[in-house]
Order: structure tokens, then C-alpha cells, then sequence
């Protein structure tokens, strides 16, 4: 019973992380589109609790869910009305060369990783007792993956910032 509830569990995160992503891009409205991310980022910690990884299930709601979508929202919010009006009334050709794009890779990172992973998919993968713990994350993204940490980092900063400079030029555009 117990290994069928798991199932339970991963089929409804799942379905959930799917649901909330296709939301992400197909809603109009940012701030409902972020609200969907929000539910994408929880369905992700369910996924993260499942492979017994609390502390990134953890780290996924309070870094991800809480402080980072706060701030997106609120540029969203300070931006107003206005932060979708670079992409209204697009042509309709280029959603289906977007579309069309996304679907090639899509098939080419399915076709790569299983060439990578080849029969490596096919038994059960040996994982250590420290796996997920705050101490190999954290030993992890101090060496092998600092430079994609602190990248990740900047780009953020460099998104909050454009947030305000893009707010801030359409209210002097708008009073003059």
C-alpha cells in the first residue's frame, strides 16, 4: 500500500509540475504566469521529498517559491499593466517557429541523453547516505558548480535591476 501511495504522490506532482509549466507560458497575464511558476516550484519539492531529498525540497520552497517569485512579482507588480506590451500582437508565424523550436529541443535533448545514459537507465542508480544533505550541497556548489552559482546570482540581480530601469523609463515616458 505504502509503495502505491508513493505512486500516487509522484503521478499528482508530477501532473501538477507539467500543468503549472504549461500555465507558466501560456497565460497572458505575468502576474497570474508567476503565480503558475510559484505552483511549479511546489510541485518540484513534492518531486524533491520523494527522492528523499529534504533540504533541497526545502531549499526549492523558501529560495525559489518565497524570495526569488517574491521579487518577480514584485517587478511584475511595479511594472504594472505595462509588462507585457513588448510581446502583444505578435505575429502569429513566429508562435509557430516558437513552438516549432521548442518541440526540435525537446527531441534533441531526449535523443542526447539517451545516447549519454544509454542501458545506464535501466537498473537502479547507487546513491550515498550523504545525498541531499546541506553538506555535500553546499561542498558542490562551493567547487564544481561556484561559477554557475554565482552566474545564476547575477543574472538575477541584472533581471531585479531592469525591472526598475524598465519601470522607472515608462513612468517618465508616460508624465512627459
Amino acid at each position: 500500500m505504502g509503495n502505491f501511495l508513493v505512486w500516487v504522490v509522484w503521478f499528482l506532482a508530477a501532473a501538477g509540475c507539467l500543468g503549472s509549466g504549461v500555465a507558466v507560458v501560456s497565460l497572458s497575464n505575468p502576474f497570474y504566469s508567476a503565480l503558475a511558476l510559484i505552483g511549479n516550484l511546489a510541485s518540484l519539492a513534492v518531486l524533491y521529498l520523494l527522492l528523499a531529498a529534504e533540504f533541497l525540497a526545502a531549499a526549492q520552497v523558501l529560495v525559489y517559491a518565497g524570495a526569488v517569485m517574491v521579487m518577480f512579482l514584485f517587478v511584475i507588480a511595479y511594472l504594472g499593466g505595462r509588462a507585457d506590451a513588448p510581446w502583444a500582437g505578435g505575429p502569429p508565424l513566429l508562435r509557430t517557429a516558437a513552438v516549432l523550436a521548442a518541440g526540435a529541443l525537446l527531441v534533441e535533448v531526449v535523443v542526447v541523453l539517451g545516447l549519454a545514459w544509454g542501458d545506464d537507465l535501466m537498473g537502479p542508480a547507487e546513491v550515498s547516505d550523504s545525498f541531499g544533505s546541506p553538506a555535500e550541497i553546499g561542498e558542490l556548489f562551493l567547487t564544481d558548480h561556484l561559477l554557475a552559482f554565482e552566474i545564476t546570482s547575477i543574472v538575477l540581480l541584472v533581471a531585479a535591476i531592469g525591472g526598475v530601469v524598465l519601470g522607472t523609463a515608462r513612468e517618465t515616458e508616460d508624465t512627459e
